[in-house]
């Protein structure tokens, strides 16, 4: 193969195109999937590399016109392993028809035809008032004749309801001239782009030219129509009007599921925002999801805005765009609004399924938390273990399972730690995981596919030890959670891994550690309130262990068996073991 730009297919022993691709260098990429150390990697990359019985390629003379011509391929052949939209609905987009007198409505179906479409619009609703807005400021035509000037003028049309409902100028009966209309149709394309401007300097003019002249009841409805723009531009404003005409993505991934959020800011006013749902079958990187995300993006509206404001920079130069990565500002503000709608979007998509179909709503979570922790298998049972100590006395660990990403409380446990009495939490994570797991073996219990320490590096390292003297190293997953900055510590990886606050991997970690560490903190404070009830009773001549045992199961605590008093304690014990207590002064 050529050392050139290109693109290339790769297809399975029945004929049938399985992954396309670009490359800056055919030779380089290609080789590159089947290199072993590459397929090692990526699992997925393994199933697509044993498909491939042949393969074709095409030169071309750049890297961008490789990503176009890509683009063209996918979507022509649709292959099985490559990104694609996943969600199959077709949002709406409002048409300005390429016509004589230009009908604007809402439209599923984009037809190249000369028409402009602005949009999509994931919320109908949205859509709609924004068509309803536009109407209202200036009345247009619905019907769908064909209309002409020399059938106007011939007469050959007749006036409908909804021109004696206002709702319609009359052009096909001769009523509003073409100029009048186009006119209209400008200001609606302009405020549809996001431009207010030029429409509110019109009414302005045209209502006080009305006053000027004491026509004064269209001056008024002018004024109403002002008010009307502003109040529309009021509630769309999300920024400074300084920043522009921009476009801003945002991208997250989860599993082998991607979410891409789009939104068009014109003059500091959202024009519109769409997010969509991609599917990632190779486990694709975040810069060549969001390359294809823009794309998509662009086939759909056309020219994209001259500056761009993502997360990263995507892998692909797009002509006539500036990508731009904000840090603060009014920019980076958007950037944060891109990245809660499409965590809004994501949460939204969860709920749905979880009411229409929650077996694979739980499926795709485990898949999420296996692919953002390296997994080698879906965690459906996850036990995280805990220690608790004061200054190295009383020490107790506690052991607590989730499955299927809930709290089981049925199969939580608590340790006494035996083999540790000085503050030293690395041998006794290493002791309890021991006691943990040999018991499960020795009892045929169900082993979990992922284990979560409380705690760094160390914790991490003891767990381990126990699990390679089990010899259940590899064989089980896991991971550790440092509370401090919630840093994740993977086995052989001595940098911690950073997952996104807002991730429902993170979340479960938090959750489990967070169950843990309330486990054990709970067992811990009675086992040492225990522990001092007892030493302060055990000093008292005359009081054994069954009168200890008594008092503990009667009043649980020093504080109420003092308040108890001598009467009460006697009925108890018995006189013999009160008079011991209050000759120590117990009761006073």
């Amino acid at each position: 193969m050529p050392g050139l730009p290109g693109v290339y297919q790769f297809i399975d022993a029945s004929g049938v195109v399985i992954y396309v691709g670009k490359a800056k260098n055919l030779k380089k990429r290609v080789t590159s999937y089947f290199a072993e150390a590459r397929q090692l990697e990526n699992r997925k990359l393994q199933v697509l590399v044993s498909k491939i019985a042949d393969l074709i390629f095409t030169v071309v003379g750049s890297e961008a016109e490789a990503f176009l011509l890509e683009n063209t391929y996918i979507k022509r052949l649709q292959p099985r392993y490559n990104i694609n939209l996943k969600d199959d609905k077709t949002y709406p987009s409002i048409c300005v028809k390429n016509e004589l007198f230009p009908r604007v409505f809402l439209t599923r179906q984009v037809v190249k035809d000369g028409s402009k479409y602005f949009g999509p619009y994931s919320s109908v609703r949205t859509a709609r008032f924004l068509l309803d807005f536009v109407r209202r400021l200036y009345p247009l035509r619905s019907c769908t004749l064909k209309l002409n000037p020399k059938d106007i003028a011939a007469g050959k049309f007749r006036s409908c309801l909804e021109l004696q409902v206002g709702n319609c100028k009359g052009p096909c009966i001769g009523l509003q001239s073409l100029e009048n209309y186009d006119e209209g149709i400008r200001f609606i394309t302009s405020m549809l782009k996001g431009d207010l401007s030029p429409v509110k300097d019109s009414v302005r003019a045209e209502m006080l030219e009305a006053s000027r002249l004491l026509q004064f009841e269209q001056a008024h409805a002018l004024k109403e129509k002002l008010q009307l723009l502003d109040d529309f531009q009021a509630k769309s404003t999300v920024v400074n009007s300084s920043v522009g005409n921009v476009d801003v993505f945002y991208i997250v991934k989860e599993g082998s599921l991607a979410y891409s959020s789009f939104m068009r800011v014109a003059g500091g006013t959202l024009v519109y925002s769409y997010t969509m749902e991609l599917s990632s079958p190779l486990d694709e990187s975040l810069p060549e999801l969001l390359s294809f995300a823009v794309a998509e993006i662009k086939d759909m509206i056309g020219e994209l805005n001259r500056e761009i404001i993502v997360p990263f920079l995507p892998d692909v130069e797009f002509d006539n765009a500036t990508f731009f990565v904000p840090q603060r500002g009014d920019k980076h503000k958007l950037l944060a609004l891109a990245e809660h709608n499409c965590r809004a979007y994501i949460a939204q998509r969860v709920e749905q399924l979880e009411h229409t179909n929650p077996d694979s709503a739980l499926e795709q979570r485990l898949k999420t938390i296996m692919q953002d922790l390296h997994l080698t298998a879906l965690p459906h049972h996850i036990e995280c273990f805990d220690n608790s100590n004061t200054q190295g006395t009383n020490p107790v660990a506690a052991c607590v399972v989730f499955k299927n990403a809930k709290p089981s409380k049925k199969d939580y446990r608590h340790f006494m730690v035996k083999s540790v009495d000085s503050p030293n939490d690395f041998a006794s994570m290493e002791e309890i995981v021991y006691r943990r797991y040999k018991r499960l073996l020795d009892e045929g219990g169900e082993l979990p596919q992922l284990i979560v320490v409380d705690g760094g590096k160390g914790q991490l390292s003891a767990a381990i030890k126990s699990l390679e003297k089990l010899e259940l190293n590899g064989k089980i997953d896991i991971v550790a959670l440092a509370e401090r900055l919630e840093e994740v510590f993977l086995p052989n990886d001595s940098t911690p891994l950073y997952l996104h606050k807002n991730s429902f991997t993170l979340k479960v970690l938090m959750h489990i550690r967070d169950e843990a560490h309330r486990f054990g903190i709970t067992f811990h404070r009675k086992q040492r309130s225990s522990k001092m009830l007892l030493h302060e009773l055990d000093q008292i001549p005359g009081i054994g262990e069954n009168s200890i045992n008594k008092l503990l199961a009667q009043y649980k605590t020093i504080a109420r068996i003092k308040a108890a008093g001598y009467d009460e304690v006697a009925r108890v014990l018995g006189i013999r073991q009160a008079k011991a207590l209050s000759n120590v002064g117990f009761f006073s």
